[in-house]
């Protein structure tokens, strides 16, 4: 018994926050495959340098917040950037929730064109339906949210893997050929190594906004090296998918069909018959639901910090359920500007935002932690 409860005390350490973290970063990361041609596809050959970029940056920040938050024993994004930028912490907030409703915008317009070609559903019954679960997510609570991701996660990354290897095995000529010959004409120049580097740093810099969802697993964190190893592992579970699409994407680079697809992925299965669709389609519904859920608690547990501070009571779980849906109503609205927009335009101006306010800050302040006499 000793043993058993020692092995999940491990497991909530070390590899639950990364868990956390990729559940969220899916749906606004890589479901639908539009991002990874923004952040990296689109320059072909080269794109993996961007992919690289982007594991050092995930690995790096995850493992300077765990050990900010497990030295400083702070648990919300408020009292983290007080910590970091002190009164600038409202900046980050107002960022912080305009990126949260712009992810979820890209998630409710992605899942009525996924749930709308895979499975048939009218555009709205997608929306209504994701609207439903996040806002029962939310209800049920955090114990319950850590663990339908657990599971959703062990299942997203059996899907994108049977997704990826399909693609693999069927076009793997066409995979070698693009590295062969260093493909990247579907951008009109080459990109720079600089320039490369610089994609790899704002994908990072939009998806800062999913770190804030992890907060309530690094309770469980109790060293240095625990922080760091959580961080590293955290670092590959996010940055695995990121890969696994990309290279699918080579197998068509430099198909204008597929990589000007509002969803890539959706035409890169077609030839597969519908069975790969419709499984797409129920796997990117549940990270859409993922995403929203992640983005919308971490508020929630902010806005509980600050209630329970004031009235020495939490909020109840119908007042989470009520936030949750007036977040994403906002969202809706939003999402009628169009995935690839929100995308390629309204990623890059939050990115910004999230390295001034949070990734900058945590860089100057966060190593020396690392290198303290705290165990």
């Amino acid at each position: 018994m000793a043993t058993l409860t020692q092995s999940k005390s491990r497991f909530a350490k070390i590899m639950l926050p990364g868990i956390i973290l990729q559940s969220v970063l899916i749906g606004g990361g890589f479901a639908t495959g539009r991002e990874i041609v923004e952040y990296g596809g689109q320059y072909g050959a080269s794109g993996w340098i961007s992919g690289l970029a982007i594991f050092v940056g995930f690995s790096l920040l995850a493992a300077l917040t765990f050990e900010a938050c497990r030295q400083w024993e702070v648990y919300d994004y408020k009292s983290l950037l007080k910590k970091l930028i002190g009164k600038g912490w409202v900046a980050y907030e107002i960022s912080y929730l305009m990126l949260g409703v712009l992810i979820i915008a890209v998630m409710a317009s992605a899942a009525g064109e996924i749930l709308n070609n895979t499975l048939g559903f009218n555009v709205w019954v997608g929306i209504v339906l994701i609207i439903l679960l996040v806002g029962f997510l939310n209800y049920m609570g955090e114990n319950f949210i850590a663990r339908m991701k657990t599971i959703g996660t062990v299942a997203l990354f059996g899907a994108y893997t049977i997704f990826g290897v399909t693609v693999f095995t069927s076009r793997a000529d066409q995979i070698f050929e693009v590295f062969r010959g260093w493909n990247t004409s579907f951008t009109p120049e080459p990109a720079s190594v600089l320039l490369l580097i610089w994609t790899g740093i704002t994908y990072v810099g939009y998806n800062l906004a999913v770190y804030p969802s992890t907060f309530f697993t690094i309770k469980n964190i109790q060293t240095k090296k625990e922080s760091i190893l959580a961080g590293f592992i955290a670092g590959l579970l996010m940055t695995i998918p990121w890969f696994l699409t990309y290279v699918a994407i080579m197998a068509y680079y430099p198909s204008e069909e597929v990589l000007g697809a509002s969803v890539p992925w959706l035409k890169m299965l077609e030839p597969f018959g519908p069975s790969f669709v419709v499984i797409f389609g129920i796997v990117v519904g549940w990270t859409l639901v993922e995403t929203a859920t992640g983005i919308i608690h971490a508020f929630i547990g902010r806005i509980d910090t600050e209630v329970f501070q004031k009235s020495k009571q939490h909020l109840s779980g119908t007042r989470k359920a009520l936030i949750s849906l007036v977040a994403l109503v906002a969202a809706m609205v939003l999402a009628q500007v169009g995935i690839i927009d929100l995308i390629a335009k309204g990623y890059s101006y939050m990115a910004y935002a999230m390295i001034l306010f949070y990734g900058i800050p945590l860089l100057f302040v966060a190593p020396r932690l690392l290198f303290n006499k705290i165990p």
